[in-house]
């Protein structure tokens, strides 16, 4: 369709190209946040300016097969206000993380204390006066058994130490 291009629009087709996107280009972005160029957006917008520029160009023999955005230039002030709310936004998610990971921690400690808890309970019901006695005697016996010297203190209720003869 070259023929028919140089025809219609004349060797200067690459000015009327740019004019076209120019137009297609800034009636499309109008409807988008200024954000929206630098997210996931962006290839809608490439999307919708291609388009535009077809509806135009197509019918005088030229075929778009894509519009890429290369470089998009904003004001300075108002790229960097897009940045930091992105960076803030970005803050956001990073602080929501974190407080969920807390969340899981803290029920992680509540189950590992409630099962703590639970544990003592148990072995406390089974903890009767005898097995008490029992248990207070093999302490005193494994202490006895060490060969450094030992002073014990007891209430006078409690089971004297056993004083195994060695030969």
């Amino acid at each position: 369709m070259i023929p028919t291009v140089l025809r219609n629009i004349g060797p200067n087709y690459k000015d009327v190209m740019s004019a076209v996107f120019r137009s297609a280009s800034s009636d499309v972005c109008s409807q988008f946040f200024a954000k929206d160029m630098h997210s996931g957006k962006r290839a809608d917008i490439e999307k919708a300016i291609k388009a535009k520029m077809e509806e135009t160009l197509t019918s005088q023999g030229i075929i778009i097969e894509a519009v890429l955005m290369k470089s998009i230039q904003l004001p300075q002030g108002l790229s960097f206000s897009i940045e930091q709310k992105l960076q803030a936004e970005q803050d956001a998610m990073r602080m929501e993380f974190i407080l969920q990971r807390e969340r899981l921690e803290a029920d992680r400690k509540i189950i590992e204390a409630t099962g703590t808890r639970d544990a003592q309970m148990i072995l406390a019901q089974g903890l009767t006066p005898e097995i008490l006695k029992i248990r207070s005697i093999e302490a005193f016996i494994e202490l006895s058994k060490s060969a450094n010297s030992k002073v014990i203190i007891t209430d006078g209720r409690t089971p004297y130490l056993i004083n195994e003869a060695k030969n």
